[in-house]
């Protein structure tokens, strides 16, 4: 089969690999309808995250069973599923807690040794406590089927950052960060109940989105510039919840700067230089909270999969290029110089 491979810092291939095949009873074979590009793959693909050359890349995807383990019971062949971007055994105590990322059994997609989502077909472990079915209609609704995407990993993560960052009905909320994740936070506030939802980001094609999502506010400053004006907004009080979305040392400075006394942080953005934009001294001063991480998507999605098959939301427009596998390379080159935001991959 055809898949995605990483070689080195912006070398990104398309090549032939052996096709997956059950290595356990557990196992499926999944033939992939759709995946796409993450942001946080571009940290690989810059050469920020360590790779070794060869190793599979990707860990959003959905598609059909094609073969089932002989141990597996909740999947059959011609079953149309969804997978989070982390395996998970769903019988460990930290599975049992909701904690999915953290199952001693579990892994990512991309891994050294396992298959990545970039490709034809994916050999799924641990079917049973990892997948999630989804209705056979929606694998000739285009639309639904993008939208279901999203629930491998940006909607999920979206989600999390909201709980993280306790938005509730009423709330006030400051998204830091434009990207696919930061767009699903501000879906993810407004269906919390948020009554405010101010996005930070400078890109109009963006931002439209997120006004869609339910933003009621943008502000297009950085930095200080960005505290000083989402401060204005709020009457000199920054927000009771803010969603962290990006990772850097500047997006944590801000997210502090703008949550009010007492608030608290969802942070998802994959660190990459944010933990020097914490500043405990304040943080304790002023009580503000900091929850998050890598978010259990596996445990949101039965929670998310209703809205959307009932068109409740729609995260489908945080995907604005579609491409086939053969030009998967070029669409790392579009996010990397943010022309495009996500990228649909139909393999």
């Amino acid at each position: 089969m055809r898949a995605t491979v990483i070689h080195a810092p912006h070398d990104i291939r398309v090549q032939e690999v052996p096709d997956p095949a059950i290595q356990r009873p557990t196992d499926v074979v999944l033939r992939v309808l759709r995946a796409c590009i993450c942001g946080s793959d571009l940290w690989a693909y810059r050469g920020e995250s360590a790779r070794q050359p060869g190793q599979r890349i990707g860990h959003e995807f959905l598609g059909i069973v094609e073969e089932a383990g002989s141990e597996v019971n909740g999947f059959a062949v011609g079953d149309l599923v969804v997978a989070p971007f982390v395996w998970s055994d769903g019988t460990c105590a930290h599975c049992a807690e909701g904690l999915t990322t953290s199952c001693p059994q579990g892994g990512f997609w991309g891994s050294v040794g396992s298959d990545g989502g970039q490709g034809e077909a994916v050999r799924v472990p641990f079917a049973d406590g990892t997948l999630v079915k989804l209705p056979a209609a929606a694998a000739s609704d285009d639309r639904l089927l993008t939208a279901l995407l999203a629930l491998s990993d940006v909607l999920g993560t979206g989600h999390h950052a909201a709980v993280g960052a306790g938005v509730r009905p009423g709330s006030t909320v400051a998204v830091v960060g434009d990207g696919a994740v930061g767009l699903c936070g501000v879906m993810a506030a407004k269906r919390l109940g948020a009554e405010r939802i101010i996005a930070l980001g400078r890109h109009q094609s963006r931002t439209d989105i997120a006004r869609a999502f339910g933003a009621t506010d943008v502000v297009a400053e950085r930095g200080d510039a960005a505290v000083a004006a989402v401060r204005e907004l709020l009457g000199g009080e920054g927000a009771q919840a803010v969603i962290e979305a990006v990772g850097t040392e500047q997006s944590m400075r801000t997210a502090v700067g703008i949550t009010r006394d007492g608030g608290s942080i969802g942070y998802v953005g994959v660190p990459h230089g944010s933990g020097t934009g914490l500043d405990l001294g304040v943080m304790f001063d002023r009580n503000i909270a900091l929850r998050g991480g890598v978010a259990p998507v596996r445990t949101y999605i039965p929670e998310l999969l209703p809205d959307v098959l009932a068109g409740k939301i729609d995260p489908s427009p945080v995907f604005d290029l579609a491409i086939g596998l053969d030009e998967v390379p070029a669409g790392y080159k579009a996010m990397d110089e943010r022309t495009a935001l996500k990228v649909l991959i139909k393999p």
